[in-house]
C-alpha cells in the first residue's frame, strides 16, 4: 500500500479585518505571538483573537484611507533556532500583500515573539514601519549571534513595552533598541509602567498610539506630539519615553 505524503505546511494571510476597501493604499500585516520552539500547527482562533483588538482599531483608523489588515497566519508556533520559522513566515506575508494589492507600503505590527519576526522581517522591500508590542527578545550578550538591526535601516520602528512585564524582559527591548538607533534615527520606544506583557490595564492607550503611529507611516498624517518627541530625542530618552495615560482620548 503506497504511503501518502505528508501535506507541506504553508503560512497563509487570515480574511481582511473589516471590509476591505475598493482600493487598497496600505496594508497591516498583524503577527501573534509564537513559541521559543515548537513544530506544532498554531490554532487560528486563539492567533486572530491575540491581535483582534489591533486589528480593528488601525481598520478604523485607516478606513478613509485604503487600508487593509490580515493576520499572519505560521505555519508553526515556534521559532525554532536558526530557521527563524516565524519571521520567514513574516516575509512570505509581505511578498503575499505585494502579489494581492501591488505597490503599497506594508506595515509589520507584532506582538510578543510576532514582535521579533516583525523586527527580522523589517527588511523587506515593501515594508517601510514596523510595530513591535512587548516583543519577545533574546539575551543580547552573546556576540555570535546579536539580533540584528541593519534591516531596519530605513524604516520608522515603534517598540511599545510594559514596565513590569513578567514574560519578555523590557531591558532586552531598550538595549535592542538602543542598537537600532546607532543606524537608523527613526526608531521611538514607549514604556508603560506599572502594566504586565498583556498591556491590559492601558490597552486603550497602546492601541491609540499604534494607530497614530502606523497612519503617520503609512498614510503621511501628521503624527502625535508624543510621537514626534520621541523621534527626535536622543537616546535614552527618546527609547525610554513614558506612555501617558489619557493617550487615545486626547485623539478622538
Amino acid at each position: 500500500m503506497a504511503q501518502q505524503a505528508t501535506p507541506v505546511r504553508t503560512a497563509r494571510l487570515g480574511r481582511a479585518f473589516g471590509p476591505e476597501p475598493t482600493a487598497v493604499s496600505g496594508v497591516v500585516l498583524l503577527l501573534p505571538g509564537g513559541e521559543e520552539v515548537s513544530a506544532r500547527r498554531p490554532s487560528p482562533l486563539l492567533a486572530a483573537a491575540s491581535v483582534r483588538g489591533l486589528g480593528r482599531r488601525l481598520v478604523r483608523a485607516g478606513r478613509a484611507e485604503g487600508l487593509a489588515a490580515h493576520v499572519v497566519h505560521y505555519r508553526c508556533r515556534g521559532w525554532n533556532g536558526s530557521e527563524a520559522h516565524l519571521a520567514r513566515d513574516a516575509s512570505w506575508a509581505a511578498d503575499e500583500a505585494v502579489r494581492r494589492y501591488g505597490d503599497v507600503p506594508v506595515c509589520l505590527a507584532g506582538i510578543d515573539m510576532g514582535g521579533r519576526a516583525a523586527l527580522h522581517a523589517g527588511g523587506h522591500e515593501a515594508v517601510n514601519s514596523v510595530v513591535a508590542i512587548a516583543p519577545w527578545l533574546p539575551e543580547d550578550d552573546m556576540a555570535s549571534s546579536p539580533e540584528p538591526v541593519k534591516q531596519l535601516v530605513g524604516r520608522r520602528v515603534l517598540i511599545v513595552h510594559g514596565t513590569n512585564d513578567e514574560r519578555t524582559d523590557p531591558e532586552l527591548s531598550f538595549r535592542y533598541a538602543a542598537r537600532v538607533k546607532k543606524v537608523n534615527r527613526d526608531v521611538c520606544r514607549f514604556e508603560v509602567h506599572s502594566d504586565r506583557h498583556g498591556l491590559h490595564q492601558h490597552r486603550d492607550e497602546v492601541l491609540a498610539l499604534a494607530a497614530d503611529f502606523v497612519m503617520g507611516v503609512l498614510f503621511g498624517r501628521g503624527f502625535s506630539r508624543p510621537v514626534q518627541d520621541a523621534l527626535a530625542a536622543p537616546p535614552p530618552l527618546g527609547l525610554r519615553m513614558p506612555l501617558a495615560a489619557g493617550f487615545g482620548r486626547s485623539l478622538r
